[in-house]
This record gives C-alpha cells, sequence and structure tokens, in this order.
C-alpha cells in the first residue's frame, strides 16, 4: 500500500457495502466486454466485478492498493489474477483493451498522475469505462460531520478531504490531455440507501471517511456520530434506513493518441 493510503476493512466492506459493487454492474453493460479481450479493473476491492468481466470469455485482471482487498478478491476467485499496484504508477507485462474502474477514481487526489499510468496500459483504440464520485458527492454528510466536529472539539477541525470529485468538464481534460477522446460522460444524483438500519449511517461514516475520526477518543467520536445523525435525520433517514446523498461521474473515453507533451 502506497504511502498515505486508506487502510480498509475488507470483510466490514463486503459484508456491510455490498451496494458499492452491486451499483457497478450496471456499469458493465458500458464496458461490454467481449470474449478474448484483455481487461483491467482498476480498484476491484473484494473482485465481484473482475468475476463478472471474466465471465464474458476474456482475460481480466484485478488492481488495489489496498492488500486486505486483494487478499479478500484472491480468496473469492482464487482462478482469477489479483495484483497489489499503486494507480499511479501500474506497469504490465502486456497492454489491455478496456480499463475498467467502479468507485475507486476519487480516492486517488493525483488524477493526472493515475491518468498517465493508464494511458500507458491501454492498446491505441482502447477504452476506459468507469464510475466515481462527481462534483457534490456526499456534500451533505460531509457538512454535517464537519459541523459536528466543531462542536465536539470546540473549534473547526483541520483535515484534508481525502477524495478528488470532479465536475465533467474537469476530468473530460484531463482525459483528453492524456490522448483519450470521450465518448460519453454523465454526472448524476444517486441516492444511496445504506445496510445496518439505524446503524447503517455510522459504519458507512467509519468506513468511507475515517480520516475525519482519526485521533478522536472513543467517546467523542461517538458524541459527533450522534449529531451527524440527529443533524441529517429528517432529511436523510426513511424510518428504518439511512439514504446518502451520491452524485456519480460515469464515463467511456477512447485512446485515439499519445499523450499531448508542453
Amino acid at each position: 500500500m502506497r504511502p498515505g493510503a486508506k487502510a480498509w476493512d475488507a470483510p466490514a466492506y463486503q459484508q456491510s457495502h455490498s451496494y458499492i459493487w452491486r451499483y457497478g454492474a450496471d456499469l458493465l453493460d458500458l464496458l461490454d466486454p467481449q470474449p478474448g479481450e484483455r481487461v483491467l479493473d482498476l480498484g476491484c476491492g473484494t473482485g465481484h466485478l473482475t468475476a463478472k468481466i471474466a465471465q464474458a470469455g476474456g482475460e481480466a485482471v484485478g488492481v488495489d492498493n489496498s492488500p486486505d482487498m486483494i487478499e479478500r478478491a484472491r480468496e473469492n476467485f482464487p482462478e482469477l489474477a489479483f495484483h497489489l499496484a499503486d494507480a499511479r504508477d501500474m506497469t504490465f507485462d502486456r497492454p489491455f483493451d478496456a480499463v475498467f474502474s467502479n468507485a475507486a477514481l476519487h480516492w486517488i487526489k493525483e488524477a493526472g498522475q493515475a491518468l498517465d499510468s493508464i494511458a500507458c496500459c491501454i492498446k491505441p483504440g482502447g477504452r476506459i469505462v468507469a464510475e466515481m464520485g462527481g462534483k457534490g458527492n456526499i456534500e451533505r454528510v460531509v457538512s454535517a460531520l464537519r459541523r459536528a466536529l466543531a462542536t465536539t472539539l470546540g473549534r473547526p477541525r483541520r483535515e484534508v478531504d481525502p477524495w478528488y470529485f470532479p465536475t465533467v468538464g474537469q476530468y473530460s481534460r484531463l482525459l483528453e490531455e492524456r490522448g483519450f477522446e470521450v465518448s460519453f460522460a454523465n454526472h448524476f444524483s444517486r441516492p444511496t440507501p445504506l445496510q445496518e438500519g439505524e446503524e447503517g449511517l455510522r459504519d458507512w461514516i467509519r468506513m468511507f471517511c475515517s480520516d475525519f475520526l482519526t485521533g478522536l477518543e472513543s467517546g467523542v467520536e461517538d458524541r459527533t456520530l450522534t449529531l451527524v445523525e440527529d443533524d441529517l435525520r429528517p432529511d436523510l433517514f426513511d424510518g428504518t434506513r439511512w439514504v446518502v446523498d451520491y452524485r456519480r461521474l460515469r464515463f467511456q473515453a477512447y485512446k485515439i493518441g499519445p499523450p499531448l507533451t508542453g
């Protein structure tokens, strides 16, 4: 795992947050993997979408920067190839017909470096198909979390957001600068129900917003999460489950030339 990379609880991710890869299943329709194609699943997590790509009859390779995720993926699908890799600096012995990524690219703030690396992995004419958090993603939850931390700590807490949530224009420009032609892009709202009922929101925050909670004593953390729940309950709790304000960016782009220089 690269320095500063997020540590993941792979068993909890697979058990309580399986909606992440389940929502990515229809992204495979956009990828449309063909028999004989070689496809890289970037940010493969526990490997479920990698396995679905392989079912199309091609060669699917999964990569992730989390040792725990790769270990769980290998346990789930021992017949497939999974590798620990940093998306900003990947090398392979053969190029890919396509790179696929679901809910991973927004964790890479150095987006240009990641796309440089991806461009080097794809054959000319090959494609990247991905979905990631877009501008405004989880904005209401994060705003409530910041307000709660300011209350429990008695001051605003300085933290660095771990994500990059771009607009269509921002990410399209990055792709075009690296020799890609964007054939499809969509920025849309997808309110996302959480599992675990009443406990769902705090479990989600501990999994995906753990950077905000680092260093807090358990009592302070609990008070903070209670304040977040009280703040958001009127709008994001339907009586049985929490629904988080996801905004997604989905795109397809083809490699038509070398990265621009100068």
